[in-house]
């Protein structure tokens, strides 16, 4: 009579243990992210960067705690990936400067603008400067994305030896105006047309990115 044969695999038969249970298979992985993702956007909005710890996060999307780590690291990794947003400045920049530097103050005001009122930006950028406000990894997390996002795409555009100078002159019209209408929404800044608030700012913008800076 012919032996049965076993239906148990190598590697129960070797008595190793079989694969890990708990973690997420790969069409699980995108779902858990994304639950992740829209936690931690949502703490660090409304408890701020500090306040928020990966326990609360991983509650608040119903997983481990462990797979926050194990998907994106620390909180500083956590807040980058968080707050990422789908448009990238830079590219609305290079299109402010499309039709040259002449006329790219009242577009990039406009380009500003379109950051943070849209909806689909807005709360993320506003989460980043108002965490930026209180934390230290934050700060450097949003210095590093004004810098890299935002003044090397007005350097790029200002073929100047001063470049650098007059695009950090130009970000301190822009960031304050954002202060003002967007942040702390003081009158009657805050409730200004938006067209109005270009005519406005962007003669000051243009100044610094080509007019004489000696005046």
């Amino acid at each position: 009579m012919p032996r049965a044969r076993s239906t148990s695999t190598p590697r129960a038969r070797a008595g190793r243990p079989g694969p890990r249970a708990g973690r997420p298979g790969p069409r699980a992985d995108v779902d858990t992210k994304a639950r992740i993702l829209e936690a931690a956007r949502t703490s660090f909005s409304e408890s701020g960067y500090a306040a928020t710890t990966l326990r609360g996060v991983a509650a608040t999307a119903g997983v481990d705690v462990a797979l926050i780590p194990y998907y994106f690291g620390k909180k500083q990794d956590l807040f980058t990936a968080a707050m990422d947003i789908p448009v990238r400045p830079a590219e609305l920049i290079d299109g402010a400067f499309a039709d040259g530097v002449a006329r790219a103050g009242a577009r990039l005001v406009s380009a500003f603008l379109d950051l943070w009122e849209a909806p689909e930006t807005g709360p993320a950028l506003l989460t980043m400067f108002r965490t930026a406000m209180t934390d230290d990894a934050a700060r450097r997390s949003f210095t590093e994305f004004i810098a890299s996002e935002i003044l090397a795409s007005y350097a790029r555009h200002l073929d100047t030896e001063d470049a650098e100078l007059r695009a950090s002159l130009a970000a301190t019209q822009l960031l304050g105006m954002v202060m003002v209408r967007c942040v702390l929404r003081i009158q009657p800044v805050a409730g200004l047309p938006r067209e109005q608030v270009v005519a406005l700012v962007g003669p000051s913008v243009q100044r610094y990115l080509s007019g004489p800076l000696d005046e």
